[in-house]
């Protein structure tokens, strides 16, 4: 079999038959994305679109750690404090560019995710044609700890989701499984990690065949089956989250009996109060439109609004880099917040 391969320190990209196989090379850091490595990708999908060789491609992360842990958030940090802001929104851009290629990828994509999947992770898995998760993978979008607010497509990939789990996920900055992933619209099956490798072998049996078809076939050929947990908990998080402000998805959860009701506002109410209120109206505003380019515009205006705000800066020190756990948000109180500064910012009326 013809094997045509290009090695990186940031990505692996192989032609085999006709398959082109890439691999995020950063594991140590669980191939958290920089600019450098966006633009590569980038490069061998664009190369690849139009490459007659080429009939299906794979993306998959090195590491046994997991698949993508998201962004550099130490690169944000750098850059938010050092007056960098406007190099990081054009990065932020090429991310965004780089998750809509692969959402209308001409060739079908194939995206195998373990381990850890958050934030620019999802973005690069769940707008794939097929995407295959293991039943103990765990997905995130944790931004509102960090005061910031989801991004990378993640709003759509959210509104799409059965009922007002996409406002609990966002909220809440909650992981959830593989299982959890199907159950939300994010992957398409589970298969064990171990057979990742006969998944690749199989595909070129699948060669010229529909998305659906592949995947189907896949399933059968692989698939594993595991509980949502999220599932079973959908009464209780709809009750709650389907309430039309923050103030009242807070006052619904506290007078939840539900353990798991109160715990989840605990969380809601450590992450940042601006946070909250714009994941809150970019999930419902995607829900709205259900057009993947608007939520990334959307998105995009978003990051700009808050990179140039206190809380993100602060978040990222609290979490990652002091890791004092201990943020002091800016402002603190869900009253205190700029509604309609945010809103005129969701709805591009500034």
């Amino acid at each position: 079999m013809n094997r045509t391969r290009t090695i990186t320190t940031l990505i692996d990209s192989t032609v085999l038959g006709t398959l082109g196989l890439v691999a995020l090379r950063r594991p140590e850091q669980i191939n958290a994305l920089t600019g450098a490595m966006l633009q590569e990708l980038t490069d061998v999908l664009t190369t690849w679109r139009d490459d007659a060789r080429v009939s299906m491609v794979v993306l998959r992360g090195e590491g046994a750690r997991g698949f993508c842990a998201g962004g550099d958030i130490k690169d944000f940090h750098h850059a938010v404090t050092n007056g960098g802001h406007a190099r990081f929104l054009e990065l932020l851009a090429l991310e965004f560019r780089l998750d809509e290629m692969i959402a209308n990828y001409p060739k079908p994509v194939v995206t195998l995710v373990h381990g850890l999947c958050m934030g620019g992770g999802i973005g690069l898995a769940s707008h794939a044609a097929i995407r295959i998760a293991t039943p103990d993978a765990q997905y995130a979008m944790p931004e509102a700890r960090i005061g910031y607010s989801p991004d990378v497509g993640a709003t759509h990939l959210m509104a799409r989701a059965p009922g007002h789990l996409g406002e609990y996920l966002v909220l809440t900055a909650d992981t959830f499984t593989g299982a959890d992933a199907v159950e939300l619209g994010f992957a398409d099956m589970l298969v064990d990690a171990e057979r990742f490798e006969e998944v690749i072998e199989a595909l070129p049996d699948f060669e010229s065949m529909p998305a659906a078809d592949i995947a189907a076939g896949l399933e059968v050929l692989f698939g594993s089956f595991d509980a949502s947990p999220l599932a079973s908990a959908q009464p209780w998080i709809d009750a709650a989250f389907g309430a039309p402000t923050l103030a009242e998805i807070l006052e619904r959860l506290d007078a939840m009996v539900h353990p798991a009701a109160r715990a989840a506002a605990a969380r809601m109410r450590a992450n940042s109060p601006t946070s909250l209120e714009c994941a809150l109206l970019a999930v419902r505003a995607a829900r709205a439109e259900d057009h993947l380019p608007s939520a990334l515009a959307r998105e995009l205006r978003v990051a700009d609004y808050l990179m140039h705000r206190d809380d993100l800066a602060e978040g990222i020190r609290a979490q990652v880099i002091d890791k004092d756990r201990s943020p002091a948000w800016n402002p603190a109180e869900l009253g205190q917040v700029d509604r309609e500064k945010i809103a005129a910012v969701i709805a591009d009326s500034e």
